[in-house]
């Protein structure tokens, strides 16, 4: 902010006095200055008169500039005259009023009395009762919101009432100036001292300094950058608004900080912005989180149609999907197809692929953590859009103004149409169709208390070219309350409940006629808690507890005349806590550490009946040895242990860094799946007597290095994890409705390391990302007897191994309406297992496979483009719209998505199956009000 004053002598110009004057003096000053000052820095100056004196000094930190020097002999010297030789022969002029505050400026005079416009002291919150709270709020009448924003940044805000002189904090939130909705990830920070912090989920942020004046500054993703001068004499509150930056609206924002991926410990983080989420083309040109999330380095699927995420050499289950704090145990629709998340209500999405930080637990390989926006607390919006198979509308605004908001969404498919036009006559007769309906309620009662409310609802329904009927769905819930304790400690209680169950009917046939159910179900309590105790030193800690109950299948007739025999297996339940505390330390400027320890509990609860089995030999029915029963609440099985979290960073320069981070994180749950991707069918398992939690250990290194301002960030990281009591099958293995289970699991043993290297470049009209990924999967079972080794004990080649991984998504802005999209993905053909030859044994044709896993389907490879169509930028217009239109696989590759075979005329012959093998044209139509 340069010449702040240049500002008064447009709008006030009676403030312009004689040129010649230096100042002028409408009080006399309480006290009388004394000392001897030699170049003295002009800040400390005026801490030294405010020392003496009854007056507070206001004033831009550009004029006087930092560097300005102050060289005076005085003895009981009174302030007028004091102030009239240290700036004579300079271009500053100075005002002292009569109640007791000095102004100054450069190069204009001031009006003192009308000073109050750009001068107003803010209210003071110590560590006792509000005395009220600072409004970040123009004195004018009705200002426009550009015009709030700056003369916001021109005032000075006094925080406290002083008498202290150790460090002080200043907190409040962030805000959107147009809709209220806290800015979650904004940074806050003071040049000199060098200090900072960024808000969290709920835009709170919390800042501690010593006693003093301080220009802040606000920066955020897609918002404007901006500014708040303080004075601070005690611990205090300053709520903040920012307003959105619209000629950003189609450049890439991945992180939120400029800097953030040099100055912080955390590694193996990626923040997708809503923005950057809607403009990656992808199939039938439904915006799709999952499949942007896999375009980032480190992550991959199986296959096309497939949102199974497999991070880091992990498999699918081993991520932990948190939707505002509720598990979802299925986060997709019609096979993988589309995502189960409505893009219009989502504010961002973080994955954690390494240094898991302490408060998150339960699985191996990554967190993705989903957040809602809270809703437009100021006015009544929505937003929509129609696309060949779906249509969407999301509705928001106050409840109670400022105070209270909703935001519900909803999605439906009619995806019945295009089934009928195909020439197949199975696809003719099958039929495909989901719904899913989100809702958020926020309400802030006051500074330091606010709750939010989450439900979500998604439910699918298919046949595909038979008799047999598939339903799943999600039902989930969270209620949380957030209290400020103080400006330096903060809560969150969160209670959260999710469900996810399916069922497949056959009813056309009375005689086999039948249902399959499966559920399970989880309720969570937690508690977090952060506190900042000073600007290099922040704790968080907290505890946990959760409840699973799981309901393993069911198998009834479903008719009257119905053979099928009922099948139901014994449900199970499990408790799972956890303690944590995670402390970040800033040695120094260069480094900084963060060290976390998670301790897990797990209990295995009855009523339930475990088998027994021979020791030293291979499980199965036959050598059961025992059966016992547990009653209801009994503890089955319990397991414990640490879990740590370690990172650290070292910083190179200003533009550059390395990072090391060591964690190890335990699995209580396992999904069993016979298939590649994931399934509706799949069921998951608790861990019990039998079957033990999964372990894994990782370790991770990067280098870290930015170039034209932060404009494009590079890094590379390499990791290496090992995994033990990783689940794996036996050949053959049935895995629906099996009593003995465990007889058909293997707990193997894994590995996995790898290299990932990204560029990406976030502003300017040709912006987005390139990254190239080495990672390699293996896994070994060679405990146990023979029957249990595969491969003959050696590491093979996991599911999802697929060495090389390349991705280009990249932007071009050709002016505010149009823009373009490309995205490009190549990768190594997932293993697979192939039959290499026949042979006779008892007279029976039988068929000899490979080593599993020994081969590789052909590699994948896909081009898609998009093209994207705003509508004018009026701000008074009904709605405003705008259209993508891409084709997705644009080249037309047939990218095999698995290989199968069949014995034809005595040859088994093998067949390749596509997904998308042809160039998928999209249309969509988005509007917002």
């Amino acid at each position: 902010m340069k010449h702040v004053y240049a500002l008064l002598s447009l709008l006030l110009p009676l403030l312009l006095a004689t040129p010649h004057s230096y100042g002028q003096q409408l009080a006399p000053p309480a006290k009388t200055v004394t000392g001897n000052f030699t170049k003295v820095p002009f800040g400390q100056f005026v801490r030294e008169l405010e020392t003496q004196t009854d007056y507070r000094f206001y004033y831009d930190n550009t004029a006087p500039p930092d560097s300005f020097r102050v060289s005076l002999q005085a003895r009981e010297l009174p302030l007028a005259t004091a102030l009239r030789r240290v700036f004579e022969g300079t271009p500053y002029r100075f005002a002292l009023t009569a109640d007791r505050r000095a102004f100054i400026t450069s190069e204009v005079n001031i009006e003192p009395e009308l000073s109050g416009l750009f001068f107003r002291p803010a209210g003071t919150l110590a560590e006792g009762p509000v005395v009220a709270a600072p409004e970040d709020r123009a004195p004018t009448a009705a200002p426009t919101r550009s015009r709030y924003v700056t003369v916001a940044e021109y005032k000075v805000y006094e925080i406290g009432t002083g008498g202290g002189s150790g460090p002080v904090t200043l907190a409040g939130h962030i805000r959107d100036i147009k809709s209220g909705e806290p800015v979650i990830g904004a940074t806050i920070y003071s040049e000199s001292p060098s200090v900072g912090t960024s808000t969290n989920q709920f835009g709170f942020y919390s800042l501690t300094l010593p006693p003093g004046r301080y220009t802040l500054q606000i920066r955020s993703v897609g918002s404007k950058n901006t500014r708040r001068q303080v004075i601070l004499r005690g611990s205090g509150r300053l709520e903040i608004e920012v307003e959105e930056d619209i000629t950003t609206l189609k450049e890439v924002v991945i992180e939120g900080e400029k800097d953030k991926n040099i100055s912080s410990t955390q590694m193996g983080l990626e923040k997708l912005d809503i923005k950057t989420i809607k403009q990656v083309p992808t199939a039938f040109g439904e915006v799709d989180i999952l499949r942007v999330v896999l375009t980032l380095p480190g992550v991959k699927s199986v296959g096309e149609g497939s949102t199974g995420l497999n991070v880091r050499g992990g498999a699918t289950d081993q991520n932990l999907i948190l939707f505002n704090d509720m598990t979802v145990y299925n986060p997709s629709h019609l096979f993988g197809f589309f995502s189960a998340f409505n893009p219009d209500m989502l504010q961002g999405v973080e994955l954690y692929k390494s240094a898991m930080p302490a408060k998150y637990g339960g699985r191996l390989s990554s967190v993705l953590d989903i957040t809602t926006r809270e809703g437009n607390k100021k006015k009544f919006s929505g937003a929509g859009g129609i696309g060949p198979l779906t249509s969407r509308l999301t509705l928001e605004g106050p409840i109670i103004k400022e105070k209270s908001s909703f935001l519900i969404g909803a999605r439906a498919s009619y995806s019945d149409w295009l089934l009928k036009k195909l020439s197949d006559s199975k696809f003719r007769q099958s039929s495909a169709a989901f719904s899913d309906l989100s809702a958020h309620l926020s309400h802030q009662f006051s500074d330091r208390d606010a709750v939010y409310a989450t439900g979500y609802y998604s439910t699918d329904r298919f046949r595909l070219a038979s008799d047999t009927t598939y339903r799943y769905a999600n039902k989930s819930g969270s209620l949380k309350w957030r209290h400020n304790f103080s400006n330096q400690l903060t809560g969150v209680l969160t209670g959260a409940f999710s469900h996810y169950d399916y069922n497949i009917t056959s009813e056309d046939n009375e005689v086999n006629s039948s249902r399959l159910k499966y559920s399970i179900n989880q309720t969570s309590l937690r508690a977090d808690f952060s506190y900042y105790p000073n600007p290099k030193h922040s704790l968080d800690f907290g505890v946990s507890s959760l409840l699973y109950n799981v309901s393993p299948g069911g198998l009834t007739p479903l008719k009257d005349g119905s053979l099928i025999k009922p099948n139901i297996l014994d449900r199970e339940q499990a408790v799972e806590s956890a303690v944590y505390v995670s402390d970040k330390i800033d040695v120094n400027q260069r480094l900084s550490v963060s060290v976390g320890l998670r301790y897990s509990l797990y209990n295995a609860l009855g009523a339930r009946t475990v088998y027994e089995y021979a020791p030293g030999e291979s499980r199965s029915e036959n050598t059961i040895i025992d059966t016992v029963s547990y009653g209801a609440g009994k503890v089955l099985a319990t397991y414990h242990g640490p879990e740590y979290r370690v990172s650290a960073r070292y910083s190179l320069s200003d533009n550059s860094s390395v990072k090391l981070s060591y964690n190890r994180t335990r699995q209580y749950i396992s999904q069993l799946t016979n298939t590649a991707s994931v399934s509706p069918a799949d069921t998951w398992k608790l861990a019990d007597n039998n079957i033990r939690p999964q372990v894994g250990d990782q370790v991770s290194v990067g280098y870290y290095r930015n170039f034209k301002s932060n404009t494009i960030e590079t890094s590379v990281e390499t990791y290496y994890k090992s995994l033990r009591d990783f689940v794996d099958y036996k050949g053959g293995a049935v895995l629906l409705l099996n009593r003995t289970i465990e007889t058909d699991i293997i707990n193997a043993e894994g590995k996995a390391y790898g290299v990932e290297v990204l560029v990406r470049k976030l502003t300017g009209k040709v912006n987005g990302w390139v990254s190239y990924t080495y990672s390699r999967s293996l896994v070994r079972a060679n405990a146990g007897t023979p029957a249990d080794q595969i491969n003959n004990g050696r590491y093979y080649a996991s599911n999802f191994d697929k060495p090389h991984d390349a991705t280009l998504v990249g932007n071009y802005r050709f002016s505010r309406r149009f823009s373009t999209s490309l995205n490009f993905n190549y990768s190594t053909g997932r293993p697979i297992t192939l039959p290499i030859a026949k042979y006779y044994a008892g007279n029976s044709l039988r068929v000899y496979y490979s080593d599993r896993n020994a081969y590789r389907v052909p590699d994948y490879m896909r081009m898609d483009l998009a093209f994207n169509i705003e509508g004018n930028h009026k701000v008074q217009k009904l709605a405003h719209s705008s259209w993508t239109v891409g084709v997705y696989n644009l080249t037309g590759r047939q990218n095999p998505y698995s290989i199968y075979f069949k014995s034809e005329n005595g040859q088994i012959k093998g067949y390749k199956l596509s997904i998308f093998g042809r160039p998928i044209p999209t249309a969509t139509y988005n509007f917002k009000f």
